[in-house]
């Protein structure tokens, strides 16, 4: 697995976000960022299929939150303003 890779496009290399979860080489710091960046471009994805830009492949954010709840990792303040993507 290429970290560097998963960190910058997450679907590249899984398929599911729980395989995030499944990697035993991963930290849970980590999984948090690959899973975090997932659920951006997840969101980023929806706000474009609303705005009939779609095109990519289907989003999974409902699949990529339930895997950042079974790290416990609580809604992300941190990143910025609240804007359409979260």
């Amino acid at each position: 697995m290429n970290l560097d890779q998963a960190l910058l496009d997450p679907t590249s290399v899984f398929e599911h976000p729980d395989e995030v979860l499944r990697q035993a080489a991963l930290s849970r710091s980590q999984k948090l960022s690959i899973l975090r960046r997932w659920e951006y471009d997840a969101r980023e994805l929806e706000v474009a299929s609303e705005e009939n830009m779609g095109g990519g492949p289907p989003g999974q954010l409902s699949d990529v939150l339930d895997a950042l709840h079974q790290l416990n990792a609580g809604v992300d303040v941190a990143s910025g303003p609240t804007t359409k993507q979260g």
